[in-house]
């Protein structure tokens, strides 16, 4: 395992100590199998959202904008939940556990920071990320998101931001190529207020379906399916390109 994923997972467990994450993971600590679950209560944190809120109240907000600021940021945490936590703060606020207001000022911050540094990142490394294959940057997904871009342009920095793993990799991509900052600025903007509004607004229309304000279990339901959706819609667009071929 990576320094860079257990260093990830160390600040987690600063973040949210204790009972949230031990619940999740009943093991001895400094155990690799306490690594293990602390990474897999990290990856699935939006499952957890509301025991946490419970226990550390505004702590959350810190939380949930250094996750989405790393996810969109760092191209070392492609892994890092995205479209299912923000449908997940949106179903706690409408429940009364979040401000609504502030979450959004929050994601919309840690997105298009996380982008910019990101762009910045791939200025600063230039065509030798080409050159590596590595865990955490592979020459896989690299490809992927220069494919993705050169089909579809600067508006690809706005479409990224509804794919998994692309778009993490997309500002990373646009960096190195040719795109101006002034440009990518423009649609970093445009794209995180489409992602940020979109999902939380629609976690928060969800949190307030009378069904879902009185049985809890339906908001897990609901950020669960908001998961799969990006994996099933992956696999139709794959098969849809085999066919093609």
């Amino acid at each position: 395992m990576g320094v860079s994923v257990v260093a990830a997972a160390a600040a987690a467990a600063v973040m949210v100590p204790g009972p949230a994450w031990a619940a999740a993971a009943p093991t001895p600590a400094m155990s690799s199998n306490a690594v293990v679950a602390l990474l897999q209560f990290v990856l699935h944190l939006e499952h957890h959202l509301g025991e946490i809120i419970a226990q550390y109240g505004a702590q959350v907000y810190g939380i949930l904008f250094a996750i989405v600021f790393c996810e969109t940021g760092l191209v070392v945490t492609p892994f890092l939940p995205g479209d299912s936590l923000l449908f997940a703060a949106g179903s706690f606020c409408a429940l009364g556990k979040l401000n609504l207001p502030l979450m959004l000022g929050l994601f919309m911050v840690a997105a298009v920071a996380g982008d910019a540094m990101n762009y910045a990142i791939g200025k600063a490394v230039g065509q030798r990320a080409f050159e590596l294959d590595t865990w955490f940057l592979r020459k896989s997904n690299l490809a992927k998101t220069e494919a993705f871009y050169a089909k579809h342009g600067p508006k690809a920095i706005v479409l990224a931001r509804f794919l998994p793993i692309v778009r993490t990799f997309a500002p990373f991509v646009a960096g190195i190529g040719s795109m101006e900052y002034k440009t990518f600025a423009l649609y970093n903007v445009v794209g995180a207020t489409v992602w940020v509004f979109g999902f939380t607004l629609l976690g928060f229309l969800f949190g307030n379906v009378p069904i879902v304000q009185n049985n809890f279990s339906a908001v897990v339901l609901g950020i669960i399916a908001v998961s799969v959706v990006p994996v099933i819609v992956e696999v139709i667009k794959a098969r849809s390109e085999e066919k093609a071929a």
